[in-house]
């Protein structure tokens, strides 16, 4: 179940688009996400009211194209999955955007399955124990 915000400089709709397939395919490929599990915040910052900021960190020359790519998901891909969604998301974003790969940012967040709500303010992840003990808790 990841949660994927994809900001880009000077997207128009229709690359904000093309960016949230090109991620959401990957995370269906590399991950074996269900096809209808899709949550994404698309943002596109036109310079003037949002503005995004990149350097050259470990070589790689960024320019105006640049997009970042965080998705929020539960813990526990092993690395080598985690190496070919960064891949299969660059090589997407190029063909469906015209994102060249060395534009494409992604930085994964991962969590416990306690830490989703998808709905009715319950952790439909959470095992019923869990689900008891943040109750007994209390909001703090």
């Amino acid at each position: 179940m990841p949660f994927v915000r994809i900001d880009a400089s000077g997207a128009d709709p229709a690359r904000l688009d093309a960016l949230g397939r090109a991620v959401h395919e990957a995370l269906v490929e590399t991950l074996g996400i269900p096809p209808d599990d899709l949550f994404q915040v698309l943002v596109g910052h036109d310079g003037v009211s949002g503005a995004l900021r990149y350097g050259g960190y470990l070589g790689v020359h960024r320019d105006e194209g640049i997009v970042y790519v965080s998705i929020t998901l539960r813990a526990g891909r092993p690395a080598a999955r985690k190496r070919a969604l960064y891949r299969r998301i660059a090589r997407l974003a190029q063909a469906y955007a015209g994102t060249e790969p060395r534009n494409v940012f992604v930085v994964l967040t991962e969590n416990a399955p306690v830490d989703w709500s998808l709905g009715h303010g319950l952790a439909q992840y959470a095992l019923p124990a869990e689900e008891a003990e943040a109750e007994e808790e209390g909001p703090e």
